[in-house]
């Protein structure tokens, strides 16, 4: 890119030849401020930049809808702004982009791609190769040579028809099989990420063949601008071999005082210091000038600096998180667009340009779609499997284009050449997504631990069988069926409290038991998943990339596996980086693949927000904001609501699709008391949810430090006719809130008589269960579980209120009360009772009271608003029992 240094002494030359400066008035003097002015071209800049980041933004939240990268978006918009849509429009590109002012927006916009190409380098480990040699070796390589060999051949015949004769043919060949060989790494990542596959044999597969092949089409461009840009085949030799001694010289001493100098300067602890990035960003324009100058694109020296700096600690992703989004956001758009403005898809005007666009793009996907595919099966995967890298190496995207672009800049392309092959490129980049869904659906999908984990991890007696929740609560007697596996959801720091108190709860007497550490019951285990959202961002794809990493790394894991290590419980460790919509459903299926037969989920409720900020606030009640500017500009409290609003968004996601059981631990922020004796309330109304709730209050009485007291409820007379629909809520922004009566994401299927009666003996029978225990059950657990727990019977028009009182009472005796509940059904009679209480508490019009209900139902939220108990569980059976009831 000689051009890159041309532009820069040709643009210092204009900007030092200012004789005067300009009226500064602008609209206020009568002045055009898009006008193209030479000696003050920043207005133009910037009219030009916002007209670019307005289009892609757009494009892109149409095209995210369908699970589109951003690329698509970014190329389609430089199209549509060059003259194939808006460039037709009288005077659209000589008044937006004049050709005066394309020399600055070029700069920058090659300045923007030398960076992203040091991101692109930063991407691209080393280990991910080494780990999978044999298969990234072969797959790269067929997927190099069998593409290379069908561009060099349709290559003949596309010379012939569009391409001056001036232009030697050897060139234009070696330029087009590079276009079929190459594949886009950077998007090839986003997409694996975003489609879930980088845990499949799938994923792991392409990421590896796909880094290689990076590698080499790299290597194949630098050779090919090195034969054009020579003025012998002697100079293109001798160009070439500088680069690779340039490279050699980067990738071995270079790399290693780059470590140093990252360890000196304690870089790979805590992130890139300034001195360090300083360092860097010099070492990328001092690289990029010299593979410039002996005539290499810039480019390769920023690619070649991206590789050599060290992974250690992390430093690679938080150099990207430095960098990613001036990029992203400013620089790659220019570039594009400069793409765009030289595609002109209208000069595709005729049969054979139409037809040797549809054979361009045909080849070019069969290409790489059956040597991917038919590599990938001699390596022993399946046809689906097979066929899905074949599909996914056939993406292009931005690398296909950074190659378009430097062969019309050497002019071995001319316009409408390159208008074919920017339109192939965004053609297979749009269907590599839809392809990858069709043929490696989520259902088909295989993971090389959910082999290990049926093997190895599954308890292999009959008590650790999942099992339905009617049929818990039927099974004999002297057979309870305590649960063993959990599944624990990792996300925040501030959760973590609560997971461990939800935790140790569920861990039987020989784990809590600190005299005999030493003993492991062979049954009990946690699957714990952390979870990271996955944004836009090129370092969150960086990080799902390297997930076999930060598990040993990431601090919430360590801080679990130290406390499994202290309580003595075996846990294994999983990481998903997922887009913030998927995390619930991520979370469901990892309790499937583990055979979880519990789901921890922790909830800080947002009644206790106001706790955490003032201490001195009493349990229910909301603390006004001392400071005047947070109710006038709308902050402070409005963020943490908003983010109370997302986490019950996401636990109610994660209610509505597992198959598996559900504790939610509310956290009201007391944990006094927490390794000390505890008494259970659990209210008993009926229904799946609170069988479930009773079955867990048993288990948990099998620790001797745990009483519990079951209070059946039931509602005695009441004035139907005086209740009534509780009016409409509304949040503390004025937005109304829907009504819980008929709430739309609830799961209960709706009830019929026969249902009801089934439900209604299902209880019968569960309550006979524990209330009359038979001689049978002495001395079992059971029956040491069942001597620790008072059954009581309570008939009152207002069930929840005297409930709140019989806890209010529990605390005074006990130090801890923690409420185990079931999440239920919604009735109108108890619907009407909560607004009571809500009301008597100060909630009956706040948007916190209708977060808490849709989370934790009725009984819980009357309980929480109340703020009469220590902590709460929230129990919920898997949705394949609902289905019983």
């Amino acid at each position: 890119m000689p051009e890159l240094a041309d532009a820069t002494i040709h643009l210092f030359g204009r900007l030092t030849k200012r004789a005067e400066v300009q009226g500064q008035g602008g609209l206020l003097n009568g002045e055009d401020p898009t006008a193209y002015n030479t000696s003050d071209p920043l207005r133009i800049w910037i009219v030009q930049v916002g007209i670019i980041i307005m289009m892609t933004q757009l494009l892109s939240l149409g095209l995210r809808k369908i699970k589109q990268p951003r690329v698509i978006s970014e190329i389609l918009g430089g199209i549509l702004l060059g003259p194939t849509a808006f460039g037709r429009i009288p005077g659209f590109t000589n008044h937006i982009f004049p050709a005066a002012s394309l020399p600055y927006l070029t700069l920058v916009a090659n300045i923007g791609l030398c960076l992203f190409l040091f991101i692109i380098g930063l991407e691209i480990d080393a280990s991910i190769i080494r780990r999978n040699a044999r298969l990234s070796v072969v797959v790269s390589l067929a997927g190099i040579l069998l593409p290379f060999g069908i561009g060099a051949a349709i290559s003949h015949p596309l010379y012939k028809q569009f391409i001056d004769p001036s232009v030697h043919y050897p060139y234009f060949m070696l330029f087009v099989g590079v276009t079929y060989a190459i594949t886009a790494f950077p998007v090839l990542c986003r997409i694996l990420t975003e489609l879930q596959l980088l845990d499949t044999t799938v994923g792991l597969i392409v990421l590896s063949a796909g880094v290689a092949n990076d590698v080499i089409a790299w290597t194949l461009l630098a050779l090919s601008v090195s034969l054009v840009n020579a003025t012998s085949g002697l100079t293109a030799l001798w160009t070439f071999l500088v680069c690779v001694a340039f490279a050699l010289l980067l990738l071995f001493p270079v790399k290693r005082v780059m470590l140093w100098l990252a360890r000196k300067t304690g870089s790979t602890v805590n992130g890139p210091t300034m001195f360090y990035m300083t360092v860097v960003m010099l070492l990328v324009w001092a690289s990029s000038f010299f593979t410039d100058i002996v005539g290499v694109n810039a480019i390769f020296g920023a690619f070649l600096v991206g590789v050599i700096i060290p992974r250690e600690g992390g430093l690679a992703i938080a150099l990207t998180e430095k960098l990613e989004d001036m990029v992203a956001i400013i620089f790659l758009p220019l570039y594009f667009t400069l793409s765009g403005l030289k595609t002109d898809l209208g000069l595709l005007n005729d049969g054979p340009a139409w037809g040797f666009m549809f054979v361009l793009a045909t080849l070019d996907f069969t290409g790489k779609f059956t040597s991917c595919t038919l590599s990938s099966r001699y390596l022993g995967f399946s046809w689906r499997e097979s066929s899905t890298v074949g599909g996914l190496m056939s993406c292009k995207g931005l690398v296909e284009l950074i190659v378009l672009n430097v062969g019309l800049s050497a002019g071995i392309l001319n316009q409408r050449v390159f208008s074919m092959f920017v339109l192939d490129a965004l053609i297979l980049t749009f269907l590599t997504t839809p392809i990858v869904n069709l043929l490696y659906p989520p259902e088909r999908r295989t993971r090389p631990g959910d082999v290990r984990a049926t093997e190895t991890e599954t308890p292999p007696d009959e008590d650790a069988k999942v099992v339905d929740d009617d049929q818990v609560s039927l099974v004999a007697p002297g057979s309870h069926p305590f649960r063993r596996r959990f599944a624990v959801v990792l996300d925040t720091f501030d959760h973590m409290p609560g997971i461990m108190a939800l935790t140790r709860l569920a861990l039987p007497p020989a784990y809590d038991d600190s005299s005999v550490p030493s003993i492991r019951h062979p049954g009990y285990h946690i699957d714990a998943l952390r979870l990271i959202e996955l944004s836009e961002r090129t370092s969150a794809v960086m990080r799902s990339s390297v997930a076999d990493k930060l598990i040993s790394t990431d601090p919430l894991l360590s801080v679990f596996k130290m406390f499994g290590e202290e309580s003595d419980i075996p846990v294994s460790t999983s990481l998903a980086v997922v887009p913030y919509d998927e995390m619930a459903a991520s979370v469901a299926d990892h309790a499937r693949r583990k055979a979880s037969q519990l789901l921890l989920v922790p909830w800080l409720a947002p009644t206790s927000a106001g706790d955490a900020a003032d201490h001195d606030t009493p349990p229910g009640t909301k603390a006004e904001s001392s400071n005047p500017f947070e109710t006038l500009f709308g902050s402070g409290s409005n963020a943490s609501k908003s983010a109370a609003a997302l986490r019950s968004q996401f636990i109610r996601g994660v209610l509505s699709q597992s198959k598996t059981d559900v504790a939610i631990f509310v956290d009201t922020g007391d944990r006094a008391g927490t390794r000390g004796p505890q008494h259970i309330i659990c209210p008993f109304f009926g229904g799946p949810d609170d069988r479930l709730a009773l079955d867990f209050v048993v288990q948990l009485c099998a620790n001797p430090r745990i009483s519990a007291t079951i209070v059946k409820a039931t509602v005695g007379p009441v004035d139907v006719a005086a209740l009534h629909k509780p009016a409409e809520a509304v949040l503390d922004d004025g937005h109304p809130v829907a009504s819980i009566v008929g709430l739309q994401d609830s799961i209960y299927p709706q009830q019929n008589t026969q249902l009801r009666l089934q439900s209604d003996t299902a209880d019968n029978v569960v309550w006979a269960r524990y209330t009359n225990t038979e001689k049978s059950t002495a001395g079992t657990p059971l029956q040491t579980a069942l001597s620790r727990i008072t059954f009581e019977e309570l008939t009152t028009p207002v069930p929840l209120q005297a409930l709140i009182q019989r806890v209010h009472e529990f605390r005074e005796v006990h130090r801890r009360v923690l409420v185990v509940t079931g999440r239920s059904r919604q009735t109108t009679s108890r619907c009407e009772e909560v607004k009571m209480v809500a009301e008597k508490y100060g909630y009956a019009s706040g948007g916190s009271f209708e977060l808490v209900r849709k989370t934790v139902g009725d009984v819980g939220c009357a309980l929480l608003v109340s703020g009469a108990p220590n902590a709460m569980v929230v129990m919920q059976a898997g949705v394949t029992s609902m289905s019983e009831v």
